[in-house]
């Protein structure tokens, strides 16, 4: 089977999209399948590039230059000059490489330049929503909800959803918004974010130079990793934080990562007299983040109730998880699909300080069961989110589509 999955961005930029990615085709190739990946321009202008075509750990990506004329500035006349730049490209690499399936990826630009080049090269389309672009906008502050560019983003989505042959997505809140938009429901499949458990087979061990650096030598230490961003509800830990330190003063915070919200986060740190029970380790390599893991206790994820959060889940408690780290969340319904609370980890009530800060006391208290409730997160991932299962899902919704095709 030759399938071209077209892609928002890949590595070498670090995302949950990029690792997602990876380990689809990964495990695509594992089947014997041949695959092809196009980025759109979106890739070139983020990482800087120009290159039309580049190699990363051993998978050739094709890539779309960056649309240069004046027009691409512009709201909507720029979202069109992407779709039109991918179909170009898309015009160029099909011929080449003559794919079984297009398979597009979010967002729905890239749903909609498959399906343009798809009906002059008879190829099918399967479309993976992973989040609800619109509604990511809103989150990182480039949209408002219900403003006319939201609608227009929903607008497209849904045109999307509704012409290609078959729908992929992450999880089940995903599934249910699909399916309330109209499209069929026998049309969607979900093939869920897990890991690769051969890349978490050992023990994560805590470096004691590293302990030390940072000076978490004896503390408990409550950790995340992954971007900071507004939603992911990090400013709940920090005000949740005193109520931890009066509860306990062996309780250390590192944060290992940056992003949009990393200056207002270190701002409250400073203005709660905090400095010195939280770090703030800064991004590092992806290879590295194995050993970081290994210096947490707790791995904490307080996103807040929205959308977004609600209907998407994350991958990296799954990781987490993979990794044998206590994992304490908030109960918004991507988190929900994961963990079930007291026993793969503990929930508690989105945007809450003090729902946290009582959890985490109460695991502190309660060391006895942290054994117990490792293994099981762990189990959890071995046999219902490992992306062996999860990739071989893809199988039947090719052959649907393929069948159909004949």
């Amino acid at each position: 089977m030759r399938i071209l999955h077209i892609l928002d961005h890949s590595l070498p930029l670090q995302s949950g999209y990029s690792f997602r990615t990876s380990s689809i085709l990964r495990q695509q190739r594992r089947l014997s399948w041949e695959t092809w990946q196009l980025t759109s321009p979106k890739h070139n202008e983020f990482s800087g590039h120009s290159s039309l075509e580049e190699k990363v750990n051993g998978l050739h990506f094709y890539r779309t230059p960056v649309p240069q004329h004046a027009l691409a500035r512009f709201p909507v006349l720029g979202q069109l000059s992407l779709v039109r730049a991918m179909v170009a490209r898309l015009n160029q690499i099909v011929p080449q490489v003559r794919p079984d399936v297009l398979h597009a990826h979010s967002p729905a630009l890239n749903g909609k330049a498959a399906l343009i080049v798809a009906k002059h090269h008879r190829v099918p389309v399967v479309y993976e929503v992973r989040a609800f672009w619109e509604d990511a906008a809103v989150n990182h502050g480039t949209n408002k909800e219900n403003g006319w560019r939201y609608r227009l983003s929903r607008a497209l989505e849904s045109s999307v959803l509704r012409e290609v042959d078959a729908v992929t997505t992450i999880c089940e809140g995903l599934h249910q918004e699909i399916v309330a938009r109209g499209v069929l429901a026998e049309k969607v499949t979900v093939i869920p974010n897990a890991v690769d458990m051969s890349q978490f087979a050992g023990a994560v061990e805590p470096k004691p130079c590293a302990m030390e650096r940072f000076g978490l030598t004896g503390k408990t230490v409550l950790g995340f990793i992954g971007s900071f961003y507004a939603y992911e509800g990090l400013s709940i830990l920090l005000e949740a934080l005193p109520s931890i330190l009066a509860g306990n003063r062996d309780v250390k915070v590192l944060l290992v990562g940056g992003g949009p919200d990393e200056d207002r986060l270190k701002s409250m740190a400073r203005e709660m007299g905090l400095t010195k029970s939280v770090v703030f380790a800064g991004r590092i390599p992806h290879e590295e983040i194995q050993g970081y893991y290994g210096l947490m206790d707790m791995m904490i994820y307080p996103r807040l109730s929205m959308r977004l959060t609600e209907l998407v889940t994350p991958l990296k408690p799954l990781e987490a998880l993979a990794r044998r780290r206590l994992v304490v969340a908030s109960d918004v319904g991507g988190h929900r699909e994961l963990i079930q609370s007291g026993v793969t980890g503990q929930l508690f009530k989105a945007g809450d300080p003090d729902a946290l800060a009582r959890v985490v006391l109460q695991m502190i208290n309660n060391r006895n069961s942290w054994a117990g409730m490792q293994e099981a997160g762990r189990r959890f991932v071995e046999t219902e989110r490992n992306w062996k299962m999860s990739a071989s899902r893809y199988e039947a919704v090719y052959a649907r589509v393929l069948d159909r095709a004949a």
